[in-house]
């Protein structure tokens, strides 16, 4: 039985972030995927995410400030690392972060919240890309320190799943090496023996 959802999910790709371009997506769109982003499993709906639209000036903004953070950590930079850090956020029209902000439950372990926001990330990556634009997600150095994280707006007991770059792209994404699905996966064979 021929799907369209399973044709799209079996060539979805992401974009390379320098070539997404304007327009962003429009705040009626923005809605549309960050509704569809909520959309995942989420045991005792607990909502153990958010997320953070990073778009116009305030792009500018944080790559000024992850650029000083950088130096305050390493010295000097040279002048190519210091543009990759100003460019960080710009390089895109729209950047979301997708923030995993843990609740305090004595059922529900924090590694199942963060994995919720991981599908939430996915989804908003394929909302994104159903509504016709390009998507990327990375995460990077500031994402591990509690100043970058300061920086980019999460509270100290949040954690970064990744920001999402999102714009228009023309062109083919590029096709990469996908592993062989046939080695993925098996039947149940009894305990783990080592």
């Amino acid at each position: 039985m021929a799907s369209p959802i399973i044709d799209f999910l079996l060539t979805r790709n992401s974009a390379p972030i320098p070539e997404l371009k304007e327009p962003a997506p429009s705040d009626a769109d923005i809605a549309t995927m960050i509704a569809a982003a909520s959309r995942v499993p989420d045991h005792g709906r607990l909502e153990p995410w958010r997320f953070i639209l990073y778009r116009g000036e305030a792009r500018v903004e944080i790559g000024k400030k992850l650029a000083a953070l950088a130096e305050q950590r390493e010295g000097p930079l040279p002048e190519g690392r210091r543009n990759q850090e100003l460019a960080r956020f710009s390089r895109a029209p729209l950047v979301i972060g997708v923030v995993s902000s843990p609740k305090d439950n004595p059922k529900i372990p924090q590694w199942e919240m963060f994995l919720s926001g991981g599908m939430a990330a996915m989804n908003l990556m394929i909302s994104a890309n159903a509504l016709g634009y390009g998507t990327n997600m990375i995460s990077n150095w500031y994402s591990d320190v509690p100043e970058g994280r300061a920086i980019l707006g999460l509270a100290p007991h949040e954690r970064v799943v990744g920001f999402v770059h999102i714009g228009s792209y023309q062109g083919l994404t590029p096709e990469r090496p996908r592993p062989d699905p046939a080695k993925l996966y098996a039947d149940y064979a009894g305990p783990w023996v080592g």
